[in-house]
């Protein structure tokens, strides 16, 4: 389970506020609108108005490890299977890569169809967060595996295999809200485009990180050997460790 905190994990790092997310002392703080935020649990949504009125005004360059997982067979099933059960696996893919990521302070960022963007580092801040990451990584992994067994029957009876392929990419991204007609606050940069890439390489069940991640986590690949993948988008072959 993810870990809970009862009090806003980012007004207390960043301004020493504390705001309670649960319990009676909470129910005051709801009433002004202040709640937890629905990207991460443990902090509320004075974070992120507070982001969003500064990012409005200029956007920010910070140093974030970024992860995109994608539920790979999705697209055989959903041809398959009806509605509901649809429906309900994605709900399971996207509780356990949330509860995954939130118990290592990262941010689910976005849920793109059958696939979700995280962000580490920001706003609760992270000197590991790379290796965090990682953690979270391998966790929505046996999360899922332990959830469905990584199988789900077709309707005819065959078994159509189920799995999820990661990418992490870390460094500099500028975070902002983007967009005029419809404004997302979100990270855009060569770091997302790089761990989206890659997790999109990556095979079911497998995660895929850079040489930037594995040089900060230098201790999890230890005698690992890269791969030169070729990745749309991106004009030079990219070096990938498998975690």
């Amino acid at each position: 389970m993810a870990s809970k905190s009862r009090m806003c994990k980012g007004c207390w790092q960043q301004m020493h506020v504390p705001i309670p997310l649960r319990g009676i002392a909470a129910l005051p703080f709801r009433a002004f609108g202040i709640r937890r935020s629905r990207m991460n649990p443990n902090i509320c949504t004075i974070c992120e108005m507070m982001f969003t009125k500064v990012m409005r005004a200029r956007k920010v360059s910070i140093d974030v490890t970024v992860l995109f997982a994608d539920l790979r067979g999705y697209t055989a099933l959903s041809q398959s299977l009806p509605e509901d059960q649809i429906a309900a696996l994605l709900d399971v893919f996207y509780d356990e890569c949330a509860s995954a990521i939130w118990e290592y302070d990262g941010l689910l960022n976005k849920t793109i169809g059958d696939a979700i963007m995280a962000i580490f580092n920001f706003p609760i801040r992270q000197p590991e967060h790379a290796a965090r990451a990682l953690d979270a990584a391998r966790e929505i992994q046996r999360r899922c595996r332990a959830r469905h067994g990584m199988a789900v029957g077709s309707a005819d009876g065959d078994g159509k295999a189920l799995g999820i392929g990661i990418g992490i990419d870390s460094g500099m991204v500028s975070f902002g809200e983007f967009g005029r007609s419809h404004r997302d606050l979100t990270a855009i940069g060569t770091v997302v485009n790089t761990a989206s890439r890659a997790q999109t390489a990556a095979q079911a069940g497998q995660i895929l990180v850079t040489r930037a991640v594995r040089d900060r986590c230098a201790p999890d690949f230890a005698g690992s050997e890269g791969r030169l993948y070729t990745l749309k988008g991106l004009s030079e072959p990219a070096e990938l460790y498998a975690a």
